[in-house]
């Protein structure tokens, strides 16, 4: 027995040391990699320094920017010329040609992690339809039932929002309440809508099935049900968002009621009386023409893209409106307009696959909602962002690679990452709003504005030194390499919608129809415009960082126009 023991007792002293040994290479293995990686970084950084320093006019053989030279205005575009420059016979030799370079590889990953390391930290902070609203332990409204709905038809066809992560039966309904409207309805455990009308018949309770996905054990609808609340009046003092927009004077359509589906002749009418009867109508605009006030949608026959003078709507609450009744006054309702607002993804795999590229700052999330809107597919994404996703961009979620949706949008610039796609749309803004778009991103999330401090400290001019040869390379990089490109300039998009979102859906291959053109230009904002335009006391841009971003302007130009593309619009060129 004592044999036995002993043996045993060799046996663990072998096994401890073994172990502690094993354990002890491993450590040693792992500091060692560790030391050689920081090494042989550091000879690359020496090496890429003492290039730059050995080439002329601060020229980079590989690519590697020195930020003390981009601060250098007369350095300029020169910073961006690479050792496989593209010949370019048709630009003026001031602007260096041989500059139509991709960015290198580095400076690219530098930057996509960046976008992640950003959007992660930015999507807890960000929520999705509603302002900062906190969960209520209790909803208070009245359940109506479990009702069907269609995405063809909607059974509330108020506003719509998304809460992917957080959507709770409480969240919705004050999100409703807010904007004045009755029922409050949930679907999927994550989309909310409202609206002031029900159907009459109910389907089965059993159906609403899924789980809030903020709230645990409570349903939110189901595959294409809804879970339906009468809303209750909101608190004492809590504020409502039952905005009325005007919209302009129109010539009125030669048959009012033809034209329109639903009509009120009130005497004494009022602009908040017609608001209020066309929302429990359900219909985005609300038209007046003397006592008369008519309901609908913008359609070919009332299109409002031809407003009159306001004057000939003056005094216009008489018995027939001036001019003979001719012209009327149009409002915006708070109801959205449904008619383009179903989306899915593609069916059957995209065979061409389109890039929707632009520099950050420039649009690229606003085009995405006119697209998806527009063709009702699905847009897809490069990067993953959370707060998008939870706004109903649903292709973020997606595989970029997957070929469900319609387009992918990206930032990337360089060979590689350009032939991947078969197409691309190019969205162009200008790099002064670009520029200022992009640090307010950075600083203060889609919707926030960059602080005072944040503009008058360094980080600023940092950023405008970096990202303004960004904005010229990621152009010029898909100039050079894209396949087969449409390129559309945000300006002329926002000046011309229905002209320039035409020809991006028929460049994707797609057709629709002009009343849901006009949806979309009804809903064009979506949900990432930023609230007015927060105006600075001051200019943010030095005369330094002018000279600099209007050289890379007239490079992106000439560039342009050498290939027999629309040169830049006039506003961009030198300010």
């Amino acid at each position: 027995m004592a044999k036995a023991f002993f043996r045993l007792q060799k046996f663990l002293r072998r096994t401890q040391f073994l172990l502690f040994f094993l354990t002890a290479a491993y450590l040693m293995a792992g500091s060692l990699l560790l030391l050689q990686r920081t090494r042989l970084v550091l000879q690359q950084g020496s090496r890429g320094a003492s290039a730059n320093q050995a080439l002329p006019d601060g020229i980079a053989g590989v690519g590697i920017l020195d930020s003390r030279l981009l601060q250098n205005s007369r350095a300029g575009p020169r910073l961006l010329v690479g050792m496989d420059a593209m010949q370019e016979p048709a630009l003026d030799q001031r602007h260096s040609p041989r500059w139509l370079v991709s960015r290198n590889s580095e400076l690219r990953q530098l930057r996509r992690r960046w976008f992640h390391r950003f959007i992660s930290d930015q999507e807890p902070m960000q929520t999705v339809g509603f302002k900062a609203m906190k969960p209520v332990d209790e909803h208070t409204g009245t359940y109506m039932g479990c009702f069907s709905d269609d995405s063809r038809e909607r059974t509330l066809k108020g506003a719509v929002f998304y809460d992917l992560r957080k959507m709770t039966v409480s969240h919705c309904q004050e999100a409703c309440a807010e904007r004045a409207y009755a029922y409050a309805g949930l679907a999927y455990g994550a989309e909310c809508y409202c609206g002031n009308k029900l159907p009459v018949t109910a389907s089965k309770p059993e159906e609403c099935n899924s789980e809030c996905k903020g709230e645990k054990g409570s349903v939110c609808g189901g595959v294409n049900r809804l879970s339906v609340y009468r809303v209750e009046e909101l608190r004492a003092g809590a504020r409502r968002r039952r905005n009325v927009i005007y919209r302009g004077c129109f010539r009125a359509p030669e048959n009012l009621t033809d034209t329109f589906p639903a009509s009120l002749i009130q005497p004494n009418l009022t602009v908040e009386m017609c608001s209020e009867f066309c929302s429990k109508k359900e219909f985005p605009l609300a038209v007046i023409r003397g006592q008369e006030c008519y309901c609908g949608y913008p359609t070919g026959r009332f299109s409002l893209h031809d407003s009159a003078d306001g004057l000939l709507c003056t005094g216009m609450h008489n018995a027939s409106g001036t001019a003979e009744g001719k012209y009327c006054l149009v409002y915006q309702t708070p109801v959205q307009d449904t008619r383009c607002t179903d989306r899915k993804f593609l069916t059957t795999k995209s065979k061409v696959f389109v890039a929707l590229s632009s520099f950050p700052g420039a649009g690229n999330t606003w085009a995405r909602h006119l697209i998806e809107h527009a063709t009702g597919y699905y847009t897809g994404s490069y990067y993953f962002d959370g707060a998008l996703y939870n706004k109903g961009f649903k292709g973020e979620k997606d595989h970029w690679r997957s070929r469900r949706t319609i387009c992918v949008k990206t930032h990337e610039s360089g060979k590689t990452e350009i032939e991947m796609f078969d197409s691309a749309i190019l969205l162009i803004r200008n790099p002064y709003k670009s520029l200022m778009a992009e640090f307010n991103r950075k600083y203060a999330g889609h919707l926030g504005y960059a602080t005072d401090r944040n503009w008058k400290s360094k980080d600023w001019p940092d950023f405008v030194n970096s990202y303004a040869s960004w904005w010229a390379s990621h152009v010029l990089d898909w100039l050079k390499y894209g396949k087969r490109l449409l390129i559309i300039h945000y300006e002329d998009l926002k000046q011309s919608l229905i002209p320039k979102l035409r020809e991006m859906v028929e460049f994707l291959n797609m057709t629709v129809t002009e009343d849901r053109l006009l949806c979309v230009e009804n809903n064009r904002d979506g949900n990432f415009k930023r609230s007015g335009a927060k105006q600075k006391d001051f200019e943010p841009f030095t005369q330094e960082m002018k000279d600099l971003i209007n050289r890379y302007i007239l490079t992106v130009d000439e560039a342009l126009r050498g290939r027999n593309f629309t040169g830049l619009p006039r506003e961009y060129v030198p300010r």
